[in-house]
């Protein structure tokens, strides 16, 4: 059978008296012997749970369907009452024989559920009798197994009068006299469920009282059946935006939805530990949490314990606790806490002082009065959650309207009790959203930038660096923290690169100069100008500290580049200073949609539960009918929904095809395992129907996929869950070892520069780096680091340079021809500073620099070495007596300066990271070896300025005014990735990578926005559908549809059959908007773009089907041995085979690779792979192309666009620098540039409003060039 989703109830749980127990004492109390009112042991009295009713037997106590998966066992309860009842027989009483015979019956008992300690902590005060009624009290239980997984309890305890528990009882003949005092006992029910919902159910056991306080005894284990029963068949809402709604009389009860897949159910009110606590205390509470202590809560409450640790809990999300939680210990349970390990517990206050004096190192939290100590001391001596986080979140906190009547107080009295609890409801969610985001906001102030000091590749965090750059009063703080399995578990999700809620904000509360620098790679400094205002100690403290990634911004091709960063004009970012709970949102708030379910049917008879899962469908039906196709979200909970109930039904077939639309609608919430789980359990005759039915075929063969890609990864080891802490080496490294120790050390990334430090390291000595070699020259590393992050210059000084420059080498105070003083290397330029009052003295701008060399400067009989620099517009040379630092700062200069050149030639700032990051490593280098071999160690770092002396870089001219800008997507990664495919959608540039990586760039400004991932495969095309949907064509089949707004990929379409080849638009006869999709095997598929259905499919016979495009009815298609003019029914029009190659190659032919429709000329233009021609073809006559246009030292082209009267040519060439674009003229047929930007082939080619051209290049290059359109 297949495995049953969890449902709302888990199991209804009784407790109470014993009546045997209650027998005797109500017989001491009316014969006046009872002086005072004792407290009694509770025991389970009844255990309901599903399933209640099933096909076979029609009867309450079989196997059927449910929305909860049970394992059935032997019920302890019904072995105490057979033993008590045999024994009664024994003892020679005659009793009901039939209830020995009905004891060994089995009733069904969820699999984790521990009945044993149950009553306890329904009573967790005792089970009290009372001498008159009470009033009723709710609280809330979490329970927690071996593996860490947490079952929910919401427990009601009422009170019943003995007498009415004891009707119809006889004793010794007579009934009991029911006219003296009363006495009554407490009952209680627990209602268990997998999943959080505490206001839910607590309202359902609100309903239950109604039923239960008139009812008799005999009728009373009945109406708590027939409630448990309607329970389980309430399925649970989907992730999103679908609440679930019932009515149970006289409350209409809502189940709220998980915001996504990965997020909580919140069915609780989060504003509690706001009325209970300052600000300031509870962000003590949340500091131990963090580090993991031992807590433990009190309140006079059992309620408040629970709801105060669950929404305390809530507020670290994503982050979660992974220590003994049990919010509420009943008074035989307090040796739990003398667990030595970490915990949450709760306790009533009467044990403060118990407690506090008999435990060690316990943090106790007494919710009642707001305080927090410890049992060692009535302060608290732990480090404090960082300053800047923390204003921050009190800031924002103080802008919460926590009282309802406060804010309803404009509101007349309501006279409808289910509007009013909606009313609330609608409030309390607002004030729950604004609490999840001032408190997601904190954990990500505290934790923002761990992504700088990740190495995913080798799954490394480099802790030690993290440390380094925290604030100094935040150290303590941070060393406790890094070392709980609450952060180990956080970095796990980082380095798998979850997309969760932290990740979502730390993305959109990056400020334009944080994703600039996130762009550039070179050492982590801060820029001088936030140095200047703040110090180093303020500047890296979470609140305002930036991404560490510094240097040249990427600048907006219409601005100047200084004008691209925006510096910090005060200590608080401006995100900070605008105080209100609503800063942070992920997206903007989607309206909420409640699904009513249909009216509960009599719960104990199959057939009747059948009729209601048949409404349940035909409402869903009903529903998903009248919801427009644009809203494909709701679509998408509606078809979960229905699928759920289908599954639980056994209408399996139904239910498969519900999944496989939800599939194609939102993939995001895709319940894998359910889905596997009802594929396994289909019987031949239905799996044979299935294999008859494309789509369902289509789903179980992906489904069946999955599992062997599932197996194979688990057969291969993979290892999601490993982090490691970088740690210096303890033996000789070879080269590979090398290269991976320097990656995890997060020096450098790329290998070329690795190879080359290796080098350097091993000049003269065997090729292999020592522990002791490695850890002087990582000392050295940071130490240089650090002394440039100290560096503090005057505002007299700041004015003369950029805000976004950094100093990253300072030498000793020298003699220079401009005055004595402190020689100066930022990433743009040289300058001196001065002694004694520090002032300004610009030395050069590497790229006005034309001669440096060492020289030496006579001082009494000697001569001193120094450094001359040459520098364009200044007759006399700048010179400095650097004495031993001469020929160090001689190779730095150089290179910054050749480094210059390069990146002013082919517009790449990279070449000056790059250039920037080998002055940094010579300079360690010389200072870790300190030999006669240093110098010349250190100049095998010296890479662009080899180049320069080896070949000379000359960009063409032509190149040079055409090409604007250089971005590399790439520049995290050790070696480059080829660009796929690039897409251009209004402001934004969009960027396919190997394996399915999409990367979004904002258009103004170049810099990276987004990143995601879109399957496993590489993806062969890109198109934007409308404002907010983007298709992409996979080699694993799929079509990937990903949302402009979210940015995230929640819908997929499955229908072909082999890789997508190709994308188009068009509209069809009727003006709807329809899409085209080809695959490499032939077929062309006809999309209908608001329904995401398909309108038309047809299959050609062709090699290899590479791309579709329409135009005037007929649409055009692009194999590898032929061009298709296909009518829009599939039949072919006219085939176009292979022109014949010209001179040497007569007779052999290509295979074309792209083509280019120019309706308003009658043209279409085709180029080959292994072709340095240009085929133009009139669309009437297409025998042979009426004009080929050569393409100088070219041996093959990729990719072709239009843009205004130029065809833009990608392809590769004969020379030295392989990749090369041909700007062809459309009227002449002539070539009028030809530009050379790239070193490996073009494959990709976009324009943007025809204002801009951008290219990608193959793996050898890997970066996107930005060309001015003229």
């Amino acid at each position: 059978m297949a495995e049953l989703p969890s449902g709302l109830l888990e199991a209804c749980v009784v407790v109470g008296a014993p009546s045997d127990k209650l027998r005797d004492i109500y017989q001491l109390h009316q014969q006046g012997k009872l002086n005072e009112l004792l407290l009694l042991e509770a025991e389970v009295l009844q255990v309901h749970a599903p399933p209640f009713v099933s096909k076979e037997t029609n009867s309450s106590q079989s196997i059927g369907p449910a929305f909860s998966r049970v394992q059935r066992r032997r019920s302890f309860i019904k072995k105490k009452r057979r033993d008590r009842a045999a024994e009664a027989l024994l003892n020679g009483e005659t009793g009901n024989r039939s209830e020995v015979s009905s004891a060994t019956e089995d009733i069904s008992v969820p699999k984790d559920l521990d009945l044993i300690a149950l009553p306890q902590l329904c009573f967790p005060g005792g089970l009290q009798l009372a001498n008159e009624p009470r009033e009723d009290t709710y609280h809330f239980l979490v329970f927690t197994d071996l593996f860490g997984n947490r079952t929910h309890g919401v427990v009601v305890q009422y009170y019943r009068a003995v007498q009415s528990c004891q009707e119809g009882a006889v004793q010794n003949g007579h009934r009991w006299n029911a006219s003296k005092c009363r006495l009554y006992t407490p009952f209680a029910v627990c209602v268990i469920s997998k999943f959080p919902y505490y206001n839910a159910l607590r309202d359902c056991l609100s309903c239950l009282l109604v039923q239960l306080r008139p009812a008799r005894q005999a009728d009373f284990e009945e109406t708590i059946k027939e409630f448990s029963a309607k329970l389980s068949l309430v399925p649970l809402p989907p992730p999103g935006q679908l609440h679930v709604s019932f009515s149970l009389r006289p409350l209409h009860v809502v189940l709220p939805s998980k915001q996504d897949q990965e997020s909580p159910v919140i069915d609780i009110d989060l504003h509690l530990p706001f009325l209970c606590f300052t600000h300031t205390t509870l962000l003590q509470v949340l500091s131990c949490l963090l580090q993991e202590q031992r807590l433990v809560f009190f309140s006079a409450d059992w309620a408040r314990l629970t709801l105060v640790a669950e929404s305390l809990l809530l507020y670290l999300q994503p982050l979660s606790w992974q220590h003994p939680y049990v919010p509420v210990l009943a008074s035989g349970m307090l040796d739990f806490l003398m667990a030595p390990t970490a915990f949450l517990m709760g306790c009533h206050i009467s044990h403060f002082e118990e407690v506090a004096a008999e435990t060690e190192e316990l943090i106790l939290v007494n919710i009642d009065d707001g305080i927090i100590q410890s049992s060692w001391s009535e302060s608290l001596d732990l480090p404090a959650i960082p300053l800047a986080a923390a204003e921050s979140f009190m800031s924002r906190a103080e802008s919460l309207q926590l009282h309802y009547d406060l804010e309803m107080c404009h509101l007349g009295a309501g006279t409808d009790a289910n509007a009013l609890r909606c009313q609330r409801r609608d409030w309390q969610t607002r004030l729950n959203t604004q609490i999840q985001n001032i408190t997601l906001e904190l954990v990500v102030n505290i934790f923002r930038g761990v992504q700088d000091f990740l190495n995913h590749e080798h799954r490394v965090f480099n802790s030690e660096e993290f440390l380094r750059t925290r604030e100094p009063a935040d150290q303590s703080f941070y060393k406790k923290v890094l070392d709980t399995h609450i952060f180990h578990s956080f970095l796990r999700d980082r380095l798998n690169r979850k997309r969760d809620t932290f990740s979502h904000m730390e993305q959109n509360t990056r400020n334009h100069a944080q994703r600039n620098r996130a762009m550039t790679e070179s050492p982590r400094r801060p820029p001088m100008s936030e140095l200047s205002r703040t110090g180093y100690t303020n500047y890296t403290s979470p609140h305002n500290r930036l991404s560490k990634r510094l240097g040249a911004s990427l600048p907006n091709l219409e601005q100047p580049a200084n004008d691209t960063v925006s510096t910090i004009t005060s200590n608080r970012p401006a995100s900070f200073r605008k105080m209100t709970p609503d800063i942070g949102l992920k997206f903007p708030q989607k309206a909420v949609k409640v699904f009513r379910l249909p009216e509960f049917p009599p719960p104990l008879a199959y057939h009747y539960v059948q009729n209601y899962y048949s409404d349940m469908v035909a409402s869903l039906g009903r529903a998903i009918n009248t919801t427009a196709p644009d809203e494909s979200a709701l679509l998408a909970r509606y078809h979960y929904l229905r699928g759920l109930v289908n599954t639980v039904s056994n209408r399996r077939l139904d239910a498969l095809e519900d999944f496989q639309s939800l599939y194609k609608t939102d993939s995001d919430i895709f319940p894998s395992q359910m889905v596997k789980s009802l594929v396994d359990s289909l019987p031949e005759a239905e799996r044979s129907q299935a294999d008859k039915r494309s789509e369902l075929k289509r789903l179980i063969s992906r489904v069946k996929r999955d599992q062997e890609r599932e197996r194979a990864c688990n057969g291969n080891g993979h290892e999601e869950g490993a982090v490691k802490r970088f740690q210096l080496p303890k033996k000789y490294m070879q080269m590979e070892e090398f290269v991976k120790c320097i990656q995890e050390s997060g020096i450098v990334k790329d290998q070329g520069s690795i190879h080359r430090l290796f080098d350097a390291l091993t000049v003269g000595h065997q090729k292999q780096v020592g522990p002791e070699l490695f850890r002087v020259f990582y000392t050295i590393w940071k130490e240089t680091e650090a002394e440039a992050q100290e560096v503090c210059l005057p505002a007299s000084v700041l004015e003369h340079i950029e805000p976004s420059e950094c100093v990253f080498k300072l030498s000793s105070s020298v003699k220079t021809s401009r005055g004595v003083g402190k020689i100066a290397m930022t990433q743009r330029r040289l300058f001196l500073l001065t002694d004694g009052r520090p002032g300004y003295v610009e030395v050069a701008q590497y790229r006005d620099l034309e001669e440096v060399k060492v020289s030496s400067a006579p001082f009494l009989l000697l001569r001193i070495p120094s450094l001359k620099l040459r520098v364009r517009g200044r007759k006399d040379a700048f010179e400095a007596n650097l004495k031993t630092e001469t020929e160090l700062w001689n190779l730095m200069v150089k290179e910054m300066w050749a480094g210059r050149n390069m990146a002013d030639q082919h517009k790449d700032p990279q070449y000056m990271q790059q250039a920037l990051t080998n002055a940094l490593l010579m300079d360690a280098v010389v200072g870790s070896l300190q030999s006669s071999k240093a110098i010349y160690a250190a100049s095998k770092l010296a890479h662009f300025d080899r180049i320069k002396m080896e070949v000379p870089m000359m960009v063409p001219k032509t190149t040079s005014e055409t090409l604007k800008h250089k971005i590399n997507p790439s520049l995290e990664l050790a070696a480059p990735q080829a660009v796929d495919v690039l897409l251009y959608t209004p402001g934004q540039l969009w960027v396919s990578v190997s394996g399915g990586k999409v990367m979004v760039f904002d258009a103004s400004s170049w810099s990276l926005t987004h990143t995601c991932h879109v399957g496993n495969a590489r993806l062969n095309c890109m198109l934007g559908v409308d404002k907010d949907q983007v298709w992409m064509g996979s080699e694993d089949s799929v079509i990937y549809i990903i949302s402009m707004v979210a940015m995230v990929c929640n819908r997929q379409l499955t229908e072909h059959r082999a890789e997508v080849t190709g994308l188009a638009l068009d509209t069809d006869k009727y003006s709807q908007k329809v899409a085209y999709s080809c695959s490499a095997e032939g077929s062309v598929m006809v999309w209908d773009v608001s329904t995401l259905q398909v309108k038309r499919q047809f299959r050609l016979s062709c090699d290899r089907l590479q791309s579709v495009s329409s135009l005037n009815g007929t649409l055009w298609c692009c194999s590898r041995d032929s061009i298709m003019e296909v009518w829009r029914n599939g039949s072919v029009k006219h085939r176009m085979n292979l022109p014949e190659q010209p001179g040497p190659t007569r007779g052999s032919t290509a295979a074309f690779s792209s083509v280019l429709l120019l309706p308003e000329r009658e043209e279409l233009w085709s180029v080959c792979v292994d072709s340095g021609e240009v085929c133009i073809w009139n669309i009437k006559d297409t025998s042979k192309p009426f004009h080929r246009v050569a393409l100088q030292d070219c041996t093959g082209c990729y990719c072709m666009i239009k843009v205004k009267n130029q065809v833009w040519v990608g392809g590769v060439g004969r020379s030295s620098t392989k990749g090369k674009i041909y700007i062809l003229d459309t009227e002449r047929h002539q070539v009028q540039k030809e530009l050379h930007g790239h070193n490996d082939k073009v494959t990709a080619l976009c324009s943007a409003e025809d204002r801009y051209v951008l290219s990608g290049a193959a793996k050898h290059d890997g970066k996107i060039a930005i060309w001015k359109v003229e």
